[in-house]
Formats: structure tokens, sequence, C-alpha cells
């Protein structure tokens, strides 16, 4: 890259913007070495690209971008839509260095109402399925978790599992405590129940208004009916409605959809904050911040960066309501969609946006001081462990079984000082002693470092391995086979009846164990890493081992489908009954033939 200093490379920007089209397109600047320093889309390509060359008072970041342009490329497009939809797929191939990039690999938590026939209330991140209903996105999983909550409370809808819900023979906890129907044991009707799914919809959809109305039209005519217990049920569903309504700080008597989004810039921290209004309620709000620090952006820009990026990925609402005039510069972020872009209109909007600006500048103030944080760690590590620079890329090992059962691998990232958790790993153990820690960990760190040895795989920085001198031994021992020995690592032994801030640190390469003061800042860092891995590992031997003893052994009996299954359960109290029963006790449950029953006998034993 040339040295801003020595001036600008050989570019002539008179001579090329002479010979440039007024056509809509998208416009790449290249240094001397052929890198794309930034990408960007115009109405009009001409006035676009020469406002940069024949226009002074450019920010600091755009000034030393223009000392290093020594190419541009061009890119005439039919619209400008196209060229918003272009610019967006070669900022996310190209990763330019001084284009403004927000990512973030999560998508949106919604509330899922599953498409079986008493449809289950969960909380859902992810693909949707065709035959499932989708409420949503909320700005976080606290606020589904909240709504989902709720509406179980209000209206009584199943959150179990469909493999819980298929093998119950009588109600759990959940309706003991009035939070379910218990649809499982048939104490409530599919109409019955789809009634309650319906009015759940309609206030997922904002529709409030006729949810509390319809129930207070069916509490009226309970209670002419003298039915008061039902009357009474219904009165509290109202008032739990009514009490989460009242409890918004903000919301819209119209009942609208709406984003707000906030700038903010703090101590070289760009936050992007996005408050979320549905159905007339504020859910919350969520901060975005840049790939790569842009602390000295133009708001406007990054504004308008923001909602080029993000709408192009999630259904925008009605309105959009921001701090800035940006309204012709996202036309066609929008272009065929009724979507509006405005500054705040009345009262209740400009208090909107002032909560997003005052929760924009907190996120910003909270990530400078996390960064600064972060930075000390990383300091303080690469200096007990007397290394040239700080280690940008640590990964971490644990192992997770229960008595050898479902043993599960972990490998989570830590990526300059924060934890990556899209580079996370999990592998299912097989192929090995029940209990056997040290294969386990073998077959892990050959999977994941037999492609880094093989050139397909990023190297990191430093290994943690979650175990002590011999769990580190049989590391090194792998690291070696694989031609990977330079790589260092620490094994982290639990400290003195397993105490926190006790822990030993075996360091490769060091002959004696390293033993770091428990409010040493590095340590900490390790600490906190080696505690991920620990949470991701039982998580995922958890999932693996909940899979295996999910399936009862009526499902693999032909003839036996969800009906007859909770009669025999419900009959004989569980499967260890069924189980214990013999044939002519099978065949006095309704439904059971003598030729079946002596089918599931036989798969039974």
């Amino acid at each position: 890259m040339p040295d801003p200093a020595a001036g600008a490379p050989s570019f002539d920007a008179k001579t090329f913007l002479a010979g440039l089209t007024e056509a809509p397109g998208v416009y790449r600047m290249l240094d001397a070495q052929g890198q794309v320093l930034y990408v960007g889309k115009a109405k009009n390509l001409r006035k676009r690209v020469g406002s940069y060359f024949q226009k002074t008072g450019h920010s600091p970041r755009i000034s030393l971008m223009l000392q290093q342009v020594a190419q541009v490329e061009i890119t005439a497009t039919r619209s400008e839509a196209e060229a918003l939809i272009l610019e967006n797929t070669l900022i996310k191939k190209l990763a330019p260095k001084y284009n403004i990039l927000f990512r973030d690999d999560k998508s949106y938590p919604y509330i899922r109402l599953s498409g079986d026939e008493f449809p289950q209330l969960a909380f859902h991140r992810g693909g949707f399925e065709r035959h499932s209903r989708y409420f949503g996105p909320f700005p976080s999983s606290l606020a589904v978790r909240e709504g989902i909550q709720l509406l179980q409370k209000t209206f009584l809808l199943r959150t179990c599992e469909n493999a819980v819900f298929a093998h119950r023979s009588r109600p759990c906890l959940m309706h003991q405590i009035k939070r379910c129907k218990a649809p499982c044991v048939e104490l409530v009707s599919a109409a019955e129940y789809g009634r309650d799914v319906r009015m759940a919809e309609m206030f997922l959809r904002g529709r409030h208004g006729e949810v509390i109305e319809g129930l207070t039209q069916r509490m009226e005519a309970a209670a002419e009916q003298l039915q008061f217990e039902a009357a009474a049920a219904l009165r509290d569903q109202i008032r739990a409605l009514q009490g989460v309504l009242h409890r918004q700080y903000v919301s819209s008597t119209r009942e609208e959809d709406v984003d707000i989004l906030a700038v903010a810039s703090l101590r070289g921290e760009l936050c992007i904050n996005l408050a979320m209004v549905r159905g007339g309620l504020h859910l919350g709000d969520r901060p975005f911040f840049p790939r790569d620090a842009v602390g000295d952006a133009d708001p406007a820009e990054a504004l308008v960066a923001f909602i080029s990026q993000h709408y192009l990925e999630h259904p925008p609402p009605a309105r959009l309501v921001v701090g800035f005039e940006v309204a012709e510069e996202c036309e066609a972020v929008f272009e065929g969609k009724k979507v509006a872009v405005s500054l705040p209109r009345n009262e209740m909007e400009r208090a909107w946006l002032a909560m997003a600006e005052k929760n924009a500048e907190l996120a910003a103030a909270s990530r400078s001081q996390a960064s600064a944080r972060t930075g000390e760690r990383l300091e303080a590590l690469r200096s007990a462990l007397e290394l040239a620079e700080p280690p940008r890329r640590i990964e971490c090992f644990d192992i997770s079984h229960t008595m050898g059962e479902g043993t599960v691998a972990s490998c989570v990232v830590c990526m300059d000082g924060a934890m990556k958790k899209s580079e996370y790993r999990r592998f299912n153990i097989a192929g090995i002693k029940p209990g056997d820690d040290y294969a386990a960990m073998r077959q892990a760190l050959e999977r994941r470092y037999g492609k880094v040895a093989a050139g397909e795989g990023v190297a990191p920085d430093l290994i943690l391995i979650d175990g002590g001198k011999g769990q580190h031994r049989m590391a090194r021992e792998v690291l070696e086979e694989l031609g990977l020995d330079h790589l260092l690592s620490i094994g982290v032994a639990k400290g003195e009846e397993r105490r926190p801030g006790l822990e030993t640190l075996f360091v490769s390469g060091h002959p004696e164990p390293l033993q770091l003061a428990p409010d040493h800042a590095g340590f900490h860092l390790i600490q906190e890493i080696r505690d991920e891995a620990h949470r991701f590992a039982v998580a995922g031997h958890r999932a693996r081992r909940a899979k295996a003893r999910g399936r009862s052994a009526l499902e693999d009996v032909a003839g036996i489908g969800p009906t007859r299954r909770r009669r025999l359960l419900a009959h004989f109290g569980g499967l260890d009954g069924v189980k214990a029963a013999a044939v002519e006790d099978l065949c006095r449950v309704e439904g059971i033939s003598r030729k079946l029953a002596e089918e599931i006998y036989r798969q039974l034993h």
C-alpha cells in the first residue's frame, strides 16, 4: 500500500471523468497493487465519482483512501436498484477496507406456532418450515421468551417438544400450574385448543383490540350462563393481556409496524441502534457495529450503508424513523415496496428516536470500554507467556459425557479477545472406549488440525486444552504427528477441589507449570474461554443424549400410532409397565388385537 505521506499514486482523475458515463452503476477504487479499497453505487456515475476528486472537505477516512487510489473500475447497470444489489454483493465478497460493512451472523429470533394438530408454541431462530407459522422478528431472545411466557400464561398453549408430547400418559407440571391445557392426554378438544391458537395468533399479529374484545364477549356469555369459573379464567386472561400492553413504556394506538434507527459515535466506536415497534408495541433495541473501526464516518453515510445492507435480507416495516434526511439515498433499497423513510412526525416518534439514540450511545460506550479491557487482557497474556505479539486466534477444547455416554468434544474460538461463535465446532466422538477422555481429545484434535496440516484450515496462535498434564501431553503428541508442533498450547488443570482461580497452566516449551495470580487479567481471559468451551461441550452432550433417549421403543412397532401409544402408556403407567405386561394384558387395551399384542411383546423382549 502506498505511503500517504509520499503523495497520491499517478491517477489522472480529470481524463478518467471526461469519458465516464452518467448511467447508474457501481464503482470500485483500487490501489497500486490492485486491492479494492472501496465499492460504491451511484445514480449518476460521473457526478458521484467526480465528487471525490472535484470537492474538498472529505472525512479523514475518505481523504486517506483517495491518497491511495491508483485506478477506478466501473460497472454500469440499468437501474439504481440493480446497482444497489451489485454493490452489496461486491462489498460482502471483497470486504473493502474503507467501506462501512455491518455484519451480524445471527438471524433474528421469532415466535413459532408449529403445524401440528395441537400446535406447539416455541422459540425459533433459523430457516422456516413450510407448515409452521412465524411471528416477528424480535430484536432479542429475551423479547421472544417474554412473549412466549405471556402467551403460555394467557392461552395455555403447549411448549413441549413433540417427542415429549407424544409419550405423555398423564398431565405434566405445566398443566398443574395452569400454563397448559394438557392436549397430550386429551383434556382439551382440538376445536377449543384451535380457538386458543387463533387468539394467540391474532395477538401476535398486533390485533390486540380484537383479542381483548373477543375474550370480553366470551367472559360475559359465561357469566350469563352462570359458568363463573370459566368467566373468572377469561377475566384473568384479559387482565394479563391488558397488563402487558400497559407495561409498554412507549406504544402506538394505531398498532403500526415501525423501525427506529439511531446513530452514535463514541471514542472511535460507531453504533447503529435498531428499535422495533410491532403492532404498536415497542419490542426493545438491538445495536449493530461495523466490522471495522470507522468512528470518523459521517453518521448519515453510516445510516444509509446500514439500511442498504440490512433490508436486503430482512423484510422492512411500513415506516423507518431516522434522524437524518436520507429518504432519497434509500429509494433504490425499497423500489417497488411501500416503505416510508422519514424524520419523526410527532411527539411519540421523537420519543422513540430519543430513546434509540440514548441506547446507541450506551452501546457504543459499553463496546469502547470492552475493547479497552480486551486489549489489556491480551497484553497481560502476551506478557505472561513471553510472546512477541498478543495471540489473535485462541482455540479451546473440552470433552463432555455422562459415564461415557454421548461423548462430545467442543472447540470454541476467541478472536482478538472476543468469542467468535460462528467459528465454534462440535465433534461427536465415536469408536472409542466409553469414558476414555484421552482418546476423545485425540480424535477431536486430529479432526480439527488434520485439515490445518493439509493446508485447508486456519491455524490458531494458541491452543487451550481443558485438562491436566496428561491431556496436554497427549495433545502435544497429536500436534507433533501432524507436523504442527510449532503451535503454542496450554493445558488448563483444575485447582485444588476444583476451585476457580487455583488452576495450573502447563505451557508447551516451558519445563515448569505456570501459576498466575487469581486477579491476573490474562488468566481471566483463559478462564473465560475455558468456561465457554465447557458450556458448549455440555450443551452438545445433552442434546446428543436427549436425542438418543427421546425415542420410545413403541415407535418401532408397526401398527402403533400416537393414539394407541398413548392408550398403552396410560393403561400401564409408562413404558416399564408395558414391558412387564403379558400378551393377554396387552389385549385388554382398546384397539390392541392379539396379533398386535404379540408383535408388541416380541419387539419389547
